[in-house]
């Protein structure tokens, strides 16, 4: 499950090989409605899993939502990438935009180019890194970005659950690692390191997935 925003092409770079797994990759859909709570959200997306014994994968806000899918198909193992386990590993100004209500000054009406959008979830980018995101953030509807950034700051989940495997960037500016707990790190990796420290990931992930 791709990230807040995201298509499945940022998993372009993470393979596997053919012979031993079968890889879906699952897509973002349009909530019902901004009050859609995220677990029956999760139930929706759960019925385009038909498969036993699955392992989830998940980025960032994916990885809350497979979290959130492992409450329903019971799957064989998850794995999250850039993300958290549980609400106390949102850092304060994220639970600060919770109580202050500031995120529902996002403008998600109003984001008219790319690069407005691009600069008020990562902050300013270079243009060659912005063309670069172009082709794996595609999700632009209004009322998707205003529900998964809610879903963010107000998800319930005070608990790690067991059968969990986390990797997490030491410079993730989004979820910064002072407020992670039990993961395995990528030196130098930042908030989108699936797509530039594809190759380190990829080898933790199928490292998981031969001793399972």
């Amino acid at each position: 499950m791709p990230g807040l925003a995201a298509s499945p092409k940022i998993f372009d770079y993470i393979t596997f090989p053919e012979n031993l797994y079968e890889v879906h990759y699952l897509e973002w859909i349009r909530p019902t409605s901004l009050d859609e709570p995220l677990k029956d959200y999760a139930k929706r997306i759960s019925k385009f899993i038909s498969e036993k014994n699955v392992v989830l994968i998940g980025v960032s806000f994916g990885g809350i939502l497979v979290q959130e899918i492992s409450k329903i198909i019971n799957p064989k193992k998850v794995i999250i990438i850039s993300c958290v386990k549980n609400s106390r590993e949102l850092p304060k100004r994220l639970q600060f935009a919770k109580i202050s209500k500031s995120y529902k000054l996002f403008p998600a009406n109003n984001i008219t180019t790319f690069e407005n959008f691009i600069s008020y979830i990562f902050g300013k980018m270079t243009k060659k890194r912005i063309e670069q995101y172009k082709i794996f953030l595609s999700v632009r509807d209004p009322l998707y970005l205003k529900w998964a950034i809610y879903n963010v700051l107000h998800w319930q989940q005070t608990k790690t659950l067991p059968n969990i495997t986390h990797i997490h960037g030491t410079i993730d500016h989004i979820f910064p690692i002072k407020h992670i707990k039990d993961c395995i790190e990528i030196q130098n990796g930042a908030h989108v390191m699936i797509l530039n420290k594809a190759k380190e990931i990829n080898s933790i992930i199928l490292t998981i997935l031969k001793n399972l």
